[in-house]
């Protein structure tokens, strides 16, 4: 007799997730943005758009540009703040039952560090997404995640301001991701997410000029799939902590692979673009796959393929 109700519940860190799907930070805005295609809860967990300490306002326009297979993005995390999150953004999304992650911005380690002191201890945040691929002002701009000591420094101011699940999000862009992992989970990160956007750059013929206001932008989607799935079963040899894989999952196939490779769970970014039902449909899908391979808890799946 087959498996008639798979377990689909999964951690990360102190979160407890329904199941392993969640959504890229900035592909679904604060969650009512996408409320009305589907009920948030039956998600394992939201994660909200990019907060930093003061209202950031982003890029210039152009700011967006399809790709074959995907897209380059140059929003600049525009968002209004952690003010405006927690009184006017968190409020809504406690009507569901979903542990909403906080994804957190800064341009200076002491940003990050009041980030989580704001965040510590505010009803319905369940843990914190740290991007470490924005750029430290007082260094130069040398993106934080680009190095282990970067990553590290970060990690360690956050996690003495709070007990919140931390999860650190890794940049692709670097000469090597496990260093920086290892460095992050050594410095106190629960978990890890990856990967993040890799950097891209588009040109128009036409008028001979760049596509993108900033120049470069954040290549997602399908195309990154390959690099995403590498990276992610990388990192699951290197350390012994949590993993949100990511990048270019569309559907469940998509999402069982990275959990084949060794993610824990999985997170929905550009897919949410392409087709807003992604997320709910992803769920589904990987019951029906636990279903029809007999696998009566999805944990099973995690880092189990083989050569």
């Amino acid at each position: 007799m087959g498996i008639d109700k798979p377990r689909m519940s999964v951690k990360i860190g102190s979160i407890e997730m329904k199941n392993p799907v969640t959504v890229a930070s900035g592909t679904f805005g604060y969650g009512e943005e996408m409320a009305d295609f589907y009920d948030l809860s039956l998600l394992g967990a939201v994660a909200v758009k990019g907060t930093s300490v003061e209202p950031w306002a982003g890029n210039d326009y152009p700011r967006t540009v399809e790709t074959p297979s995907g897209m380059l993005n140059a929003i600049g995390l525009q968002n209004d703040g952690v003010d405006a999150l927690i009184n006017e953004k968190l409020p809504y999304l406690r009507q569901y039952d979903v542990p909403v992650i906080v994804n957190t911005v800064g341009h200076s380690v002491d940003e990050y560090a009041q980030l989580a002191a704001r965040l510590d201890g505010v009803e319905g945040v369940a843990g914190l997404e740290i991007n470490i691929s924005c750029p430290n002002v007082k260094q130069g701009c040398l993106v934080f995640g680009s190095t282990p000591e970067g990553a590290a420094e970060v990690v360690r101011a956050c996690r003495d301001k709070t007990d919140l699940t931390l999860i650190t999000k890794l940049s692709p862009n670097v000469t090597d991701i496990c260093a920086i992992a290892q460095a992050a989970v050594d410095a106190g990160s629960d978990a890890l997410s990856l990967i993040n956007t890799l950097l891209g750059t588009a040109i128009d013929p036409q008028t001979r000029k760049f596509r993108l206001a900033n120049v470069t932008g954040g290549l997602s989607g399908p195309a990154v799939k390959p690099i995403a799935l590498r990276m992610v079963y990388d990192v699951a040899q290197a350390v012994d902590v949590p993993i949100i894989g990511m990048g270019g999952i569309m559907n469940a196939t998509d999402a069982v692979e990275f959990m084949l490779a060794g993610a824990d769970a999985i997170s929905v970014g550009t897919g949410n673009f392409a087709n807003p039902m992604a997320g709910a449909e992803i769920v589904q899908g990987i019951e029906d796959y636990l279903k029809s391979m007999d696998i009566a808890d999805v944990n099973e799946l995690v880092g189990t393929v083989s050569s």
